[in-house]
């Protein structure tokens, strides 16, 4: 049944097992219809979707309704103004009821049967609360390949908490890809909302809380399909520099916050703030070899970040890591 309201409370309702699906959607009608099939088709997994539209001034609203009226599993909220992403993230936490929770926003999809394999794993690991695979990204208004759309085997690693923000920030970098994450919904309310004040990093805040619950499960098997295009968020981050803000933004509210009581929080942020130091030093030495812009700004941030006086010199073991990286990816291919 579709509803149009700015806010709605919803709490008081029992747990049911299965998955609830919140789409986040603004001006995104043209993705839209895919976005929730890709939920519905998801059979023999049990789901819910809410998709809350953001005051969208295209066919987004008519597209939910219809989908709504077709199918009760499906829900809309219409926003009369446009409240941001996070109250969406947010207002799907209050929303949510079942066993498992997933937010998807409206320029993606799920693969075949990756709610299936999220779910069996984390029944078969109730220690484990995250479950994640891989994003296939696709410029292509169509869903991806064929052969994403059909069963995959799938083998699962896992992770306590503790390797799990020891990953995080021994790379700098988010590895979980937000369209394949679900999550148990009893801790998801535990954990709480996602922070506004992360405009782009604020998935990675939410693993790491995650992280101090309990374990996780990966897989490289394709959970999702993300389209590339001009109006995701994450395009509006305009260079590499801005993107170490943004990452070291999130690592410093975890470490403020929650990560606080890690017994060793300060040599963890200690470390990311050096692995960053180190990927802001070595794009900015590029940079500066090919003539671009924004060289001595990576440069300056490399060596606050790696700290004085050695920020100056080069990172050695990181350069060392990349080169044995890209050794391994010839040798493979």
């Amino acid at each position: 049944m579709a509803r149009a309201k700015e806010r709605t409370a919803f709490n008081g309702r029992s747990q049911m097992t299965g998955v609830d699906v919140v789409i986040p959607s603004f001006n995104y009608g043209r993705f839209l219809r895919d976005c929730i099939q890709s939920v519905l088709d998801q059979s023999p997994t049990k789901v819910r979707v809410l998709v809350i539209d953001n005051a969208s001034d295209d066919d987004s609203v008519e597209i939910a309704s219809e989908m709504a009226r077709c199918d009760s599993r499906v829900e809309l909220l219409a926003r009369r103004r446009n409240l941001g992403p996070h109250a969406s993230f947010n207002e799907g936490i209050d929303w949510a009821r079942s066993d498992y929770f997933l937010v998807l926003c409206a320029d993606d999809l799920l693969v075949k049967a990756s709610l299936q394999r999220a779910v069996r794993v984390l029944e078969e690991r109730p220690d484990t609360h995250l479950a994640y695979g891989r994003t296939y990204f696709t410029d292509r208004e169509l869903p991806g390949p064929e052969t994403l759309l059909q069963p995959q085997e799938t083998c699962w690693r896992f992770m306590t908490g503790r390797e799990l923000i020891e990953r995080f920030c021994r790379t700098g970098r988010n590895h979980v890809a937000g369209p394949t994450a679900v999550v148990r919904t009893s801790v998801q309310k535990a954990v709480g909302y996602y922070r506004p004040a992360l405009p782009h990093t604020d998935d990675l805040e939410m693993w790491m809380r995650f992280a101090m619950h309990g374990n996780a499960a990966e897989t490289d098997a394709w959970q999702a399909i993300s389209r590339v295009h001009g109006r995701t968020q994450s395009a509006t981050v305009a260079d590499i520099h801005h993107w170490n803000i943004e990452f070291e933004a999130a690592f410093r509210s975890f470490f403020a916050h929650e990560g606080a009581a890690l017994p060793d929080a300060r040599r963890l942020e200690n470390l990311v703030l050096r692995r960053l130091g180190d990927r802001a030093y070595c794009s900015g030495f590029t940079h500066l070899m090919r003539g671009e812009q924004g060289a001595l700004r990576l440069l300056g941030y490399a060596i606050e970040a790696r700290g004085r006086p050695f920020g100056v010199l080069p990172p050695a073991a990181y350069l060392l890591e990349r080169l044995k990286n890209r050794y391994a990816l010839r040798s493979a291919g």
